[in-house]
C-alpha cells in the first residue's frame, strides 16, 4: 500500500561537498501540527518513521559549529519562538525512540518563521545557495525553520591548482581555463589568470574560453582586447549553435561602448 509518510532522499552539491538528506514526509491531513501533533518542547524526529539522516562528504560548519564529514541524525525540539536543532551521532534509531543527548554532536537554536504558503506535506529543501554554503530549510503547515551549512573549499581548490597547474607547469587547456576562471572569480592574480587563458585559447580555441578571456581583459582594463575576444567567442558560439554565449558576448561588448 502507499506509505502514509513516503520516504524521500535529496542530494545537493554545495561548493565541493555532497550533502544528502534521507527522511520521511508526513502530511497534515487536517491536523494541527506544531503544538499538538508535534508537541512544543519535546524531541522530534524532524520527519516520520526512522531518523532523518544528513550526510556530508567533507568537513562542514553548521551555524558556525564544526561538523566532521560523515552521517548524522537530525532531531529538533520545536517551540513557539525557538527551535533547538540537534545533530546526533546515532543514526540507527527508529525516530526519537531511545534518543540520548550524550550522543549529540552539536545543538543550537534557530528562530522559526510563519510562511505564506501552507505545506501540506513536511518538506526539507536547500535555499540561498552560494559557492560556500546553503541553508537547509524544514517546512510544514505554515511554519519553517532553517540553518546554514558552510564549507571552505578555497584551500582544496588552491591546493589542486598548485599541484596540477603551477607545479606541473601544465599546458592542458581545460586545467588552464579552470585555474584562470577561479583566479578571476576569487580576485587573485589577474596577470597570471590572463597568462593561463591566453595559453588555453591558443591550444584549444573554445567559445567559453574566449568569453573568459574577454572578462579577464575587462578586469585588466584592456577594453579593445576584450571586444576582440568577445567577437571571437561569438563566431565560435554561432558555429556551435549556442545562442546563450552569443548573447553573453553581445552584452559584454555593449557594456564597453
Amino acid at each position: 500500500m502507499p506509505q502514509a509518510s513516503p520516504s524521500a532522499k535529496i542530494a545537493q552539491k554545495v561548493g565541493l561537498t555532497d550533502v544528502t538528506v534521507s527522511y520521511s514526509r508526513p502530511s497534515k491531513k487536517g491536523r494541527k501540527i506544531f503544538g499538538e501533533l508535534v508537541p512544543y518542547g519535546a524531541i522530534w524526529r524532524t520527519g516520520a518513521n526512522g531518523a532523518t539522516v544528513l550526510s556530508f562528504s567533507t568537513d562542514v560548519k553548521i551555524q558556525g559549529k564544526d561538523v566532521p564529514k560523515g552521517q548524522y541524525a537530525l532531531y529538533s525540539i520545536p517551540d513557539k519562538k525557538s527551535w533547538t536543532i540537534i545533530l546526533s551521532k546515532n543514526t540507527k534509531l527508529w525516530g526519537a525512540i531511545g534518543y540520548n543527548p550524550e550522543e549529540d554532536l552539536i545543538r543550537f537554536d534557530v528562530t522559526p518563521t510563519k510562511t505564506k504558503k501552507e505545506y501540506e506535506t513536511f518538506e526539507i529543501s536547500f535555499t540561498n545557495m552560494t559557492d560556500k554554503g546553503a541553508d537547509l530549510m524544514m517546512a510544514w503547515d505554515q511554519t519553517s525553520a532553517s540553518f546554514h551549512i558552510s564549507m571552505d573549499s578555497d584551500p582544496i581548490v588552491m591546493a589542486q591548482i598548485k599541484e596540477y597547474v603551477l607545479d606541473q607547469d601544465t599546458d592542458n587547456p581545460s586545467l588552464l581555463y579552470e585555474a584562470s576562471s577561479y583566479y578571476l572569480n576569487t580576485g587573485r592574480d589577474l596577470n597570471k589568470a590572463y597568462e593561463w587563458i591566453q595559453e588555453s585559447v591558443q591550444t584549444d580555441p573554445k567559445y567559453w574560453a574566449y568569453h573568459l578571456k574577454a572578462k579577464i581583459e575587462v578586469a585588466l582594463g584592456l577594453k579593445t582586447e576584450a571586444i576582440e575576444s568577445a567577437k571571437e567567442s561569438i563566431d565560435l558560439a554561432e558555429e556551435a549553435q549556442n545562442p546563450d554565449y552569443v548573447g553573453l558576448n553581445e552584452r559584454l561588448i555593449q557594456s564597453l561602448k
